[in-house]
């Protein structure tokens, strides 16, 4: 495993991550989320990406029984969550309010068991609370203790320039890490937002970067019965005919350089230095174990532009 340092913070996570989004607490039972949290770790693994949100709070407290089960030590982990989604009828129990923020921060570390939150995220943009209000309430969760790092997570660059001069205005801490999505197939971060979190030493947390498993090559011969891609709406404008062409492409590619598919997608993220880290997500150790393969890979520049072409030409 390789590390590479969040934005311009000290603190340092793994090239690949594991989140609990759409897996544990919900699709995933405890057994396998122990299996694919110790695989995790024993493959150098540091980073444990949450939210408050997945699965309503049982992602969390999964996750933080199993750190528990298996005598993890607090200090090897860098451990996340979230807030902003709703987590209840409550009319307050939603959004990046002052009072939110600060009831959602205690939840989440009583559900995963720990004192503070190595990073803290703001889930989405909340256009009922001033960003005022969001900059000076995260900077108290720091000084409290409670968050060493805090972020935002699909913000535009216009949102994150706002919250940089807040900060700068108050003397708070600003954001630190954007997670935003971002995948072979799905580059809309590239214009403006790695630039503008490169330019304020914002580390970039990339989430869904197999995009939902399409760049696996799993659905090259169409959708497998139980696949998400077979279940509804997923993959979204994803799972296009277009997009499983030049997956089949990337797919033979990978293969020549001795790589699975999604090895090959996950390199091809790491391979901006604006990016700290990518989440995967796991239903059993075995994706985990391929997935760390991608650290430390090196694409040549002959191999990316070979993708380019790939990418931008849909093949008949």
């Amino acid at each position: 495993m390789e590390y590479r340092r969040i934005g311009g913070a000290g603190i340092k996570v793994s090239e690949v991550a594991l989140g609990a989004w759409l897996t544990f607490g919900a699709d995933v039972d405890e057994g396998t989320t122990r299996a694919c949290v110790k695989a995790a770790v024993d493959s150098g693994i540091n980073f444990l990406d949450n939210a408050d949100a997945y699965a309503r709070g049982e992602a969390e407290r999964v996750v933080g029984k199993v750190i528990r089960d298996l005598g993890l030590r607090r200090q090897d982990l860098v451990l996340s969550s979230k807030a902003f989604w709703p987590m209840s009828d409550g009319v307050n129990d939603r959004g990046l309010s002052r009072k939110h923020l600060f009831e959602s921060v205690d939840g989440s570390l009583r559900r995963l068991g720990t004192d503070y939150l190595d990073l803290y995220f703001c889930h989405r943009y909340d256009r009922e609370t001033p960003v005022e209000e969001v900059v000076r309430a995260m900077d108290d969760l720091v000084h409290q203790g409670k968050v060493l790092y805090w972020g935002t997570s699909v913000w535009s660059a216009a949102q994150l320039e706002a919250a940089m001069g807040v900060a700068r205005a108050f003397n708070a801490y600003p954001p630190q890490v954007e997670q935003p999505r971002y995948n072979m197939l799905d580059r809309h971060v590239e214009p403006e937002i790695l630039p503008t979190c490169a330019r304020h030493d914002i580390g970039v947390t990339v989430f869904s970067p197999l995009a939902q498993g399409l760049l696996t090559g799993k659905y090259n011969e169409g959708a497998p019965p139980e696949s998400r891609g077979a279940r509804g709406d997923w993959l979204k404008g994803d799972l296009t005919e277009e997009n499983v062409a030049r997956v089949r492409r990337l797919t033979s590619l990978a293969k020549d350089l001795g790589l699975e598919m999604a090895q090959l997608a996950l390199a091809w993220v790491l391979r901006r230095p604006e990016i700290s880290t990518v989440i995967t997500g796991a239903t059993n150790p075995a994706h985990v174990l391929s997935n760390v393969k991608a650290a430390g890979v090196k694409l040549t520049p002959d191999v990316l532009e070979e993708i380019e072409k790939i990418l931008e030409n849909a093949p008949a």
